[in-house]
């Protein structure tokens, strides 16, 4: 893989883990509520499952195939 798309790859890396962080903490905000928002729950939740594919995806393409 050329060094510039590598790069590239790996800060996209970092951003969605953050973002995936972010939303962790919001999730953890919002069930602490005295009356939480269920469906804004259940919308954040499958928001960060679909950040966690995103990220296995970009691992994934980050690490090279390797025949055992």
């Amino acid at each position: 893989m050329m060094k510039a798309a590598e790069q590239v790859l790996r800060e996209r890396l970092v951003q969605l883990r953050n973002e995936h962080r972010a939303l962790d903490d919001e999730i953890v905000a919002l069930e602490g509520a005295s009356n939480p928002d269920q469906v804004a729950i259940t919308r954040l939740k499958k928001r960060k499952l679909r950040l966690k594919d995103e990220i296995t995806a970009v691992e994934d393409r980050l690490t090279p195939d390797i025949i055992a």
